[in-house]
């Protein structure tokens, strides 16, 4: 008689002999003809596991495929412009040269607004455009200094494709590359492209504009989809202003219109006008579309990311993506999926307080650099402003008409004044981040300092970084034009979802850690793009649910 161990052992072994992750049966990797990336901005880990059982359109295929809930921008700086420059290079911010929205240069003094020296340097400028400064610019990659997947592409075959197409400039400069076929954003009236590129714009994109017109010219009127309901309370937020509850759009109020459901719909629209009328995937080579949508970000911003408004977006985002599948399962060409975010985001603090989390709070108003600035000139007896930045935390640089017998001791006491304030976690060097090696291993695991070390680029980065304590919204009031705000090295800004659908795909959940630079190097093997391991900072993913592998 067969001994239970036996019988089991038995057993087992005829399970594995018919899975579906048997040798004969492992899935295959795809064969694309088009590369589909999709940057949602502000899209967190936090709004895809909250809204997740309410897809029923684009994100819950995208949901159904490889998913990644707990994907990371894993570097300090998470904003717009670094986000975008990792998913498609392979490479962190420290790499990409990115490492904010926009830095400082001191010893680059150029005119700015109202006459005043502007030092700052906007990540999509061309800082060689005479008169060009960080509010009026060229908009150009040549700040990227590393290359995109589809330069890649087209560096070994020019019958290549590459549509970037943003509600952003930044989205579709970073996501693009140097050397795109297409790259188009709202240029807050329209969209645009490059002056050289205007012979390469789909005729599409005119009816595009014309409807983006007519939709800020009349006012429009947003229905409370009934998942929503719950999420439909008043917030105060100063005087009788409050958030959390559905607000039509007025007449005329593009900064509204991008803070909704219609920017998304009208930028996926370009996107498709550009892949029907360039043939996207029907030619001789392998073709990527990047599009990045920024209407989430804009109402995130503008009322937080827990109330009606958010819930809306999330709903519209969900038909919009929806509405891209149908037109790209039409077209009969061979298609993969990734879609990511560039960063998370974190609600304002105003409701976090009344919901459970009463360690939430504004950043102090003495933190910010234009109050801390003037003054340490003040006592230190400078001609100029001590420390230049734009927040209260991230980069911070010191200026350069410090004399050097007095800039130690200006450094000291800035370092004093931030580094003993009850809102800051830490106050890093410049010398104490470059000799912090670059970070390895899972990214939920990284200390403080390598998170920074990760957006760290010494001919770019500020003397010393400013990290504020978790649930500092570093938006001292709400009289600076938004409620909340992301930036930080924390989880809720660090964490993204990252989820890759094709026809035919083998699904599984990874709970655990991957970087958004692990996504070019993961999409470059399912087309056979080699791209040498020491150019960037990402690792293959392996995407088949089986003993086969993508990455060789």
């Amino acid at each position: 008689m067969m001994n239970r161990f036996a019988a089991l052992l038995l057993g087992a072994t005829a399970l594995v002999s018919t899975s579906a992750y048997a040798q004969d049966s492992a899935p295959k990797a795809p064969e694309p003809k088009l590369v589909v990336a999709i940057s949602v901005d502000q899209f967190s880990t936090d709004l895809f596991n909250e809204y997740r059982e309410d897809f029923t359109g684009g994100l819950k295929r995208l949901a159904g495929g490889i998913t990644f809930p707990n994907g990371y921008q894993s570097h300090a700086a998470t904003e717009t412009c670094p986000g975008h420059s990792t998913i498609l290079t392979g490479s962190r911010p420290a790499r990409t040269g990115i490492i904010a929205n926009s830095w400082f240069d001191p010893s680059t003094g150029r005119a700015g607004k109202d006459g005043k020296t502007d030092y700052g340097v906007y990540c999509s400028e061309d800082t060689s455009v005479e008169g060009s400064n960080s509010s009026n610019y060229t908009v150009s990659p040549n700040l990227l200094k590393v290359p995109t997947m589809g330069d890649r592409m087209r560096a070994i075959n020019p019958a290549s494709q590459v549509v970037a197409v943003s509600g952003k400039d930044r989205g579709a400069v970073m996501m693009g590359g140097h050397n795109t076929s297409l790259t188009m954003w709202w240029d807050g009236k329209s969209f645009r492209s490059y002056a050289a590129s205007e012979a390469a714009v789909p005729k599409g994109a005119a009816l595009v504009n014309s409807r983006a017109k007519a939709a800020i010219d009349k006012p429009a009127k947003v229905k409370l989809p009934a998942m929503c309901s719950s999420h439909s309370r008043a917030v105060g937020i100063g005087g009788d202003a409050t958030v959390g509850t559905l607000q039509q759009r007025k007449a005329g109020d593009a900064r509204a219109f991008r803070a909704s459901g219609d920017f998304d719909a009208l930028t996926m629209d370009l996107a498709l006008a550009a892949f029907g009328e360039k043939k996207l995937g029907k030619g001789p080579a392998t073709d990527v579309l990047a599009v990045s949508l920024s209407a989430t970000d804009y109402v995130g911003h503008t009322f937080g990311t827990s109330g009606a408004e958010t819930c809306t977006q999330i709903a519209a985002l969900d038909a919009t993506l929806g509405r891209m599948f149908t037109v790209l399962d039409k077209s009969k060409v061979p298609y993969v999926v990734v879609l990511t975010a560039d960063h998370g985001g974190h609600d304002l603090p105003e409701r976090n307080a009344i919901q459970g989390l009463p360690a939430a709070e504004r950043a102090d108003i003495k933190l910010m650099p234009q109050g801390v600035g003037p003054a340490l000139a003040k006592v230190f007896e400078l001609p100029e402003p001590a420390i230049k930045g734009d927040a209260p935390f991230g980069d911070m640089y010191l200026s350069t008409k410090i004399p050097a017998a007095k800039r130690t001791a200006v450094l000291d006491a800035a370092l004093k004044h931030y580094r003993t304030h009850p809102q800051v976690e830490a106050v890093i060097t410049k010398d104490e981040i470059a000799a912090t090696l670059s970070p390895s291993g899972p990214p939920e695991d990284w200390s403080l300092i390598q998170r920074v070390r990760a957006n760290f680029d010494p001919s770019r980065s500020g003397d010393f970084y400013v990290a504020l304590k978790r649930y500092v919204t570093p938006i001292p009031n709400t009289s600076f034009g938004y409620v909340a705000t992301h930036g930080s090295p924390w989880g809720y800004d660090r964490r993204v979802p990252i989820l890759f659908w094709w026809k035919g795909v083998a699904p599984y959940e990874q709970p655990n850690g991957i970087e958004t630079a692990d996504i070019m190097p993961t999409l470059a093997s399912l087309i056979g793009l080699d791209v040498p391991k020491d150019e960037i900072d990402g690792r293959c993913v392996d995407l088949m649910a089986g003993e086969g592998s993508n990455c060789k």
